[in-house]
């Protein structure tokens, strides 16, 4: 699996991409199997296919484990990791927690998400020169110890209705805040998406919905 942001540049992974793969690659009978691997350009995932009636409703992924170690993110940072660290855009301070999700994320909590300035404050985050390789921005408002409301700031797409990796680094910086617990459903723009950071294995397990939309062709 290939993937590019709106600008052009090529996304190292993408969690809502992958599963709409898993249920098109089905559906379609190029692979017709519910557990399938699929390579992306952050190693190989692992998808679990819920079918009904032939159709794939639900697609859960390994979505591996997640790096909090600021060198492999990448962030340029005096600090080992990045867990509620301060830093200022154009005077305004926010405090932090970088993870890589196989894509480096930048995960800040707020009071309301829906009050975010996020077209303001989103390239700004998303640009910060403590991040080589630019960052996807995560606003998070937590609601509970097992939900969170979630806008994001794709690096290079701006804002989406949902991130896949988005929602799992968030839920690791949650828990490594001690906000949340590891199985917390992440409520965004575009539906709700389930997140486990599973203790045993370290790995996050994103499970989401995946819906036909239309098919058509398009001449380039």
């Amino acid at each position: 699996m290939d993937i590019y942001n709106a600008d052009g540049s090529q996304a190292m992974m993408c969690g809502n991409g992958i599963r709409c793969v898993g249920k098109y690659v089905y559906e379609r009978g190029i692979v017709k199997k519910d557990v399938l691997k699929v390579d992306t350009m952050s190693g190989i995932k692992t998808l679990r296919l819920t079918v009904e009636n032939d159709i794939v409703t639900f697609v859960t992924v390994d979505m591996g484990k997640p790096t909090l170690t600021a060198k492999d993110i990448p962030v340029v940072f005096e600090k080992e990791t990045i867990i509620d660290e301060p830093i200022s855009v154009d005077g305004s301070d926010y405090r932090i927690t970088c993870v890589s999700m196989g894509n480096p994320h930048c995960v800040l909590f707020v009071d309301d998400v829906n009050k975010v300035d996020i077209e303001k404050t989103g390239p700004k985050l998303e640009k910060h020169n403590i991040f080589p390789h630019r960052a996807n921005i995560e606003f998070i408002q937590v609601l509970n110890k097992g939900e969170i409301n979630m806008r994001v700031w794709e690096r290079g797409s701006g804002e989406t209705w949902a991130c896949g990796t988005g929602a799992c680094a968030s839920v690791v910086a949650c828990a490594v805040n001690q906000k949340t617990g590891r199985n917390v459903k992440v409520h965004l723009k575009g539906g709700d998406l389930e997140i486990n950071w599973d203790e045993e294995s370290d790995s996050v397990f994103m499970k989401g919905p995946a819906e036909f939309v239309f098919d058509g062709t398009i001449q380039i």
